[in-house]
This record gives structure tokens, sequence and C-alpha cells, in this order.
């Protein structure tokens, strides 16, 4: 038992099979489904700070930035139809998601893969076309569906394809990519907002598409988990495509595991209901605040709005995009670094540690800002010196949460659930993380215009909540095969009293 109730796991069951050439490309194609989601994080923020995209599309914004040079910085962008521009597409995500648990569990995980990525497609185009307010929220909320069905899949097909010994760091593969989208959607914002003529948005809109097609093209040539192909009843086929996986013949402990957790889970008729049984409070409760907490770092906000957000603390707007550059480059060097270790030390202790990290840069963050446009947010000209200083924190930041809660906020609710409730719990997550993202995002730029400095202050409130949380309820679940996760709730000071009891016991529902 590790301080604060962590389970260390001993004696765990060991499958044979080795990190495999097919495994580790499958997983990186798969992977590339997160390309889609970060490359809308990286662009939103981009695009409007661009000049002539605001002007053409919220002229009252473009005015005011325009006419504000003087006065309030905090307030210059805050705009409910701009916020509403960003944060539509996750109110679709959260919707979407809830469908596509059903069209994975039903269909498998590559289909709904396929779907999201069309219609991701699809929204790209609209938007690269748009010429109102109106089409621009339709193709919003067309990317939200595409992103809430790949948001569904991907982790579940990355943590069932995976070798346990590998699978955070394969599964992790996911957050890498949605950091190399953010990344080439703030290196390509940079160039396209210099395109004389003022249209540089509409590639950069339409520029989604790129991602699209690669995860369409991907998905067709991805073969179906094991998991799912028992799912759906076909059995040899499973266990041909385990041992294709696993790179070994004797395949046959790991598949009647499999087999039996697929039997139990075709037992339960009503998952969604199955999941307020007494046995799953705690994968359910992990399911629900793990998300929650991951949007309450401020962090994607943080990457919406990098370049509004630094051209609001003085930079110019070429200087605000390419510090948003850098800080996507920070993003996914931290992302590899957690990669390299998540399956050496642990979920927890990358967890503490960048819930520490993050808190004491925001303290830093709050300080710096607060001594140069105290509460009335009047403009000043930043010295070198004091914006590279404000850049460095943010980039500790970015990185902090980059190897901890960006990757594990993902990857842990994903490896937790039993197959009867794997589909509905991921659409849990996944609701959880967009109705948050989105409410956030809604209300980022009003708090920002309300709060000042004092929002760095709101969010590094919930980031000592979050590192409490999970030093005294998170067990630890590296090494562990994915059909034998319920014994670590078994074993742990407070979840224990939740799974262990009779058989009728665990069927109670859990009174809220």
């Amino acid at each position: 038992m590790a301080v604060g109730g962590g389970f260390e796991p001993s004696n765990q069951k060991e499958y044979p099979g080795k990190l495999t050439e097919k495994v580790l490309v499958t997983c990186i194609v798969a992977a590339m489904g997160g390309l889609i989601f970060g490359y809308d994080i990286g662009i939103s923020g981009g695009v409007t700070s661009m000049p002539s995209f605001l002007e053409k599309f919220f002229p009252n914004v473009y005015r005011k930035e325009e006419s504000d040079i003087g006065t309030n910085q905090y307030c210059k962008f805050n705009s409910q139809m701009l916020t509403m521009f960003t944060s539509s597409l996750y109110l679709a995500a959260l919707v979407s998601s809830i469908v596509a648990s059903i069209v994975t569990q039903k269909l498998g995980r590559k289909l709904s893969m396929l779907l999201g990525g069309g219609m991701f497609l699809v929204g790209a185009i609209v938007n690269g076309f748009a010429y109102n307010v109106g089409m621009l929220i339709v193709g919003r909320i067309l990317l939200g569906c595409g992103i809430g069905f790949a948001n569904q899949s991907v982790p579940l097909y990355l943590s069932e394809t995976a070798p346990h010994r590998y699978r955070g760091a394969l599964n992790i593969g996911f957050q890498l990519s949605t950091t190399i989208g953010i990344l080439v959607a703030s290196v390509l914002n940079y160039f396209f907002a210099n395109i004389k003529g003022g249209w540089g948005w509409r590639l950069s809109l339409g520029g989604a598409g790129i991602p699209a097609l690669i995860i369409i093209f991907g998905s067709l040539f991805l073969p179906d988990t094991p998991n799912s192909l028992i799912e759906r009843g076909r059995h040899d086929e499973a266990k041909e495509r385990l041992r294709e996986l696993r790179g070994v013949a004797d395949v046959d402990e790991e598949f009647e595991d499999l087999v039996v957790a697929s039997e139990a889970s075709k037992k339960v008729e009503h998952p969604w209901r199955n999941l307020l049984r007494r046995k799953y409070f705690p994968q359910l409760t992990l399911a629900i605040l793990i998300p929650f907490f991951q949007q309450m770092t401020g962090m994607n906000v943080f990457m919406f709005y990098a370049p509004v957000l630094f051209k609001t603390i003085g930079f110019g707007n070429d200087a605000s995009l390419m510090s948003a550059v850098i800080t996507g480059l920070v993003n996914g060097v931290a992302t590899l670094v957690s990669i390299a270790t998540v399956d050496r030390v642990g979920r927890r202790k990358l967890f503490l540690q960048g819930g520490i990290q993050m808190f004491l840069c925001q303290v830093a963050i709050t300080i710096l800002i607060a001594l140069q446009f105290g509460v009335s947010g009047n403009a000043v000209e930043l010295p070198k010196w004091y914006a590279s200083l404000v850049v460095f924190f943010i980039c500790l930041y970015v990185a902090g949460f980059a190897w901890s809660w960006g990757p594990l906020g993902w990857l842990v609710p994903s490896e937790i659930f039993p197959l009867e409730i794997r589909s509905a719990a991921q659409s849990i997550t996944v609701s959880v993380n967009m109705l948050f993202t989105f409410f956030v995002a809604q209300i980022f730029l009003t708090m920002l215009c309300s709060f000042k400095f004092g929002l760095f202050i709101f969010f590094s409130f919930f980031v000592v909540v979050m590192t409490l949380f999970i030093s005294l309820f998170l067990p630890e679940t590296k090494g562990i095969p994915i059909e034998e996760m319920g014994r670590v709730w078994k074993t742990h000071w407070f979840w224990k009293r939740f799974v262990n009891g009779d058989d009728d016991d665990n069927g109670k529902e859990v009174k809220f």
C-alpha cells in the first residue's frame, strides 16, 4: 500500500507476448485520432486573434480591440458570440459521444473512428467556406460530432490493443497526436495570419480537413480489437488477431479471460443502468471527476485562447502567435516525457508531480500579471525580459500538464472499466470532459474580464483539490492487465467498502 492509499500491484497476472511491430504500427495509426482534437484546440485561438477574421464575423470585437489600445486589456475580447464560436463544438461533442458509445459497442471501435473522421471533414469544409456566423457555428457542431466519436473510440481502441506492460505509453500516443495537432495548428496560424488579403483564416479552418483525412484512411486499414470481435461473436478471428498483436502462438489464457469478460458483459441488459451498481461506484466516480478536474486546470481554455491571452497581456499579434507556437512545442516534448515514464514510475506519481508544478506556476503567473496590469488592466508595453519570464512560467505550467493531467486524464479512465460497462463509462468520461470544456471555454473571456489576474488563482484552487484527490483516492494501475483491473479496488483503503461483499450487495444501485 502506497502513501495516500495508492495500490502498488504485486503478483499480477502476466500474459505472454511482446511489443510487436504490428501492434506498434496499429497503435500509432489509431492514435492519429487525436490530431483532429488537437488541431481544433490550436486553430481556434489563432483565428480569433486574426484581425481579418474578427472584422468579418465579429465586428464589435474588432472595433473594441482597435479602439481599446489604451484601456482595460482584460475585457477587450469579452464577447459571448466569440466564445460560442469556440465552445459550441464541445456541446456537440458531448451529445455525439453518447451516440458514439452505442456505435462503438455494437459496430466496433474502428467504425466509430471512421464516422468521427468523416463528420470532422465535412465540418472543416463548411468552416473553410463560411461567409457568416451561422455557417461557422454549423461547421463547429459538425467538428464537435467528429471529436465526440473519435474521443470515445480511440482511447478504448488503444487500451484494448496494447500489451498491458506497454498500455500506458501506447495509450498516451493519443495525447501525443493531440499535442502535435495543437503545434501544427499554431505554426499554420502564424504563417496564415500574414497572408495578404486577410483570407488566411480560411486556410486555418479548412486545414482541419487534413487530419480528418488521416484518421479516415487510417481507420479503413485498422483491424478491430480482439475485445470488440469477441463482443460480436467472432471468436476465431479474435484469437487470430490476438496472436498477431502479441507476436506469440500461446494466447489461450488472455483469450479465455477476454471471453469470460465478454460473456459477463452480455448478461448486462442495460449498461447505463449498470453503471449505478455499487461495485462500479469507484470507476464511475473517477469517470466523472478525472475529466472534470482535467478541464478545471484551465489548460484547454489556455490553449484555445493562447494567442488572445498573449495579446491581452501585451504581446503584439505576431508575437502572440509565436508564443503559442512555443507553448505548443513544449506541450509536445513534455508528452514524450510522459510516454517514456508512465509505465515505469506509474500514474500516481506523474499526477502528483504535475499538479504541484502547475500550482506553483499559476501562482507565479498571477503575480507577474498583477504587477504589470493590476486591477485596472491598463495597457503597458512589457519589457522583453519580463515578457520572457511570463512565457517561461507558462511553458512550465504547460509542461506540468502535458506529462500528467493531459495524457493521464484520458489513459486512466479508459483502462479501469470492465468490459460490460466500458463503452458506456467511456461515454461518461468524454461527455463530462466536453461539458466542462464547453462551460469553461464559454465563460473564460468573461471571467478574465471580471476576475482579471485572479483568474489564475481560481484555476490553481482546483489544482490543489485535484492533487489531494489523486493522493487519497487513485490506486496505481500500471502493469495490470485491463481485464484484471477490478482487484485494485478491492485492496484500496476507501474503495474496498464498495466492491467487497457478496453478489447481492454488488447488485445494489448507489444512492446519491
